[in-house]
């Protein structure tokens, strides 16, 4: 039987609202008039439940859905089925989905896009930890509360409908907009799965466009095997755009490593943004060094401890150089000045101009995961400094302290031919303590800050 208002679905839920309608079912808003509270229900087609692999799959995945709890994922209550109908209970979330707000206000803004990610990715993590892949993460199946919260839908339909094929006649999937290419090659699907998706609803939520279209479903599952996303707007933060990107990777072992450690990185930008106290990291002309780290702003460290005293030593050692060259000056300026000039104590002054060569070093430099991941901080930051990189120190996964990790690179983005002075994110393992700069001790409560919804 065709859902309408009024009827009766396992003897208490009343149908009172249709909210949506998809490819795989109807979503009413009803009142379980048992214990007289408000739910979602959604109802599978008809069609499909003549098919018992199809129906079966429904189930199984209604109780994976069932066996999931947390925050950002819509609770399921109850499963039911009968001769003419198969449904699932699941919690009437107020607010809308992030599809129309997108359609609503066009782009969002880079804080509200890293809430966005920080909290689906942290709820992706409590179900992929249960063995549940998603599959199906677009707008349409992300709720937005009106208090900021976001709240994954669609843990049972949306898996079922990926089983079908792309090229079902008449079958309307709604997803292949937000397809991973494992996805679009019939391979078999992963936690980066849903964090390519993630990428893809992020990317469109920054810019305002899917970064892959095509005339028809084909043309787009075929972009997102072959095709490169586009730039996103010079106006996004590059940080961003880089955490953005690295989901969208074609390989899955070239995405985030996990849901919680796309979410931590989101959180600490998020941290960051929210404070408006940190800008991305700059070569300074004396000392790159001396910049790496803002500890009088940042909430949380930048680089080792140990930079501002290597800093101190370059500026004592410079201050000697010029002391000796101006006692040395008179009796001897060759020593100093081999173009032998006649001006000997002028040259000794621009010779610091003289240095900044690194100018004609070629436009795009190759950065390969392999020469970064499982290196120490340190060593990546100086390495990519030298290279002419910008640096984003990301503090990642909290390890105990006496780990041998702890300050270990283990993400770096982007990768490949990167042109010179771009910003790479390098995200380390953090000490459980004693990884903190101690100029900065009152920022330690800030990962809790950055962990409230928006």
């Amino acid at each position: 039987m065709k859902p309408a208002v009024g009827q009766l679905y396992g003897d208490r839920y009343r149908l009172q609202l249709r909210i949506a309608i998809g490819g795989m079912g109807e979503v009413w808003q009803a009142e379980d008039e048992l214990i007289r509270r408000q739910v979602a229900i959604k109802i599978l087609k008809e069609e499909y439940l003549s098919d018992p692999n199809f129906l079966e799959r429904f189930r199984t995945e209604a109780r994976s859905a069932a066996l999931v709890e947390h925050e950002g994922i819509a609770n399921v209550y109850d499963y039911g089925e009968d001769s003419s109908s198969a449904y699932l209970v699941m919690e009437l979330v107020p607010g809308e989905s992030l599809s129309r707000v997108i359609d609503r206000e066009k782009r969002l803004s880079d804080v509200k896009v890293l809430d966005i990610i920080a909290q689906t990715s942290r709820a992706l993590a409590a179900a992929h930890a249960r063995g549940l892949i998603h599959r199906d993460i677009k707008p349409g199946n992300l709720l937005i509360t009106p208090d900021g919260r976001v709240k994954i839908t669609d843990f049972g339909i949306a898996r079922v409908g990926d089983q079908v094929p792309l090229t079902k006649t008449g079958q309307v999937m709604g997803t292949v907009q937000y397809l991973a290419p494992e996805q679009a090659t019939g391979k078999a699907s992963t936690p980066a799965t849903d964090l390519y998706s993630l990428g893809v609803v992020a990317y469109e939520a920054l810019s305002g466009k899917r970064p892959f279209t095509g005339e028809n479903q084909m043309a787009i599952a075929m972009a997102h095997i072959n095709e490169m996303p586009p730039a996103l707007p010079d106006s996004i933060d590059p940080r961003v755009q880089n955490l953005v990107l690295s989901c969208l990777a074609k390989k899955p072992n070239q995405r985030p490593e996990s849901a919680t450690s796309l979410a931590i990185r989101a959180e600490a930008l998020l941290r960051e943004k929210r404070g408006s106290v940190s800008k991305p990291i700059t070569q300074p002309p004396l000392d790159p060094m001396t910049e790496l780290i803002t500890t009088d702003t940042a909430p949380l460290p930048r680089g080792p401890v140990v930079w501002p005293w290597v800093a101190t030593l370059g500026l004592l050692g410079l201050i000697t150089v010029v002391v000796l060259v101006a006692i040395l000056s008179e009796p001897n300026t060759n020593q100093i000045t081999p173009t032998q000039s006649p001006t000997t104590t002028e040259t000794v002054e621009p010779e610091p101009t003289e240095e900044p060569t690194p100018t004609e070093e070629p436009a795009n430099v190759l950065l390969l995961r392999s020469d970064i991941i499982g290196q120490d901080l340190s060593q990546v930051t100086a390495r990519l400094t030298e290279l002419g990189f910008q640096v984003n120190a990301i503090p990642g996964e909290l390890i105990p302290g006496d780990d041998p990790r702890v300050r270990t690179v283990y993400a770096v983005a982007p990768t490949g031919s990167i042109p010179v002075g771009s910003l790479i994110d390098v995200t380390y393992y953090v000490g459980d303590f004693g990884d903190i700069p101690a100029e900065i001790p009152t920022e330690t409560p800030a990962p809790t800050e950055g962990g409230s919804n928006g």
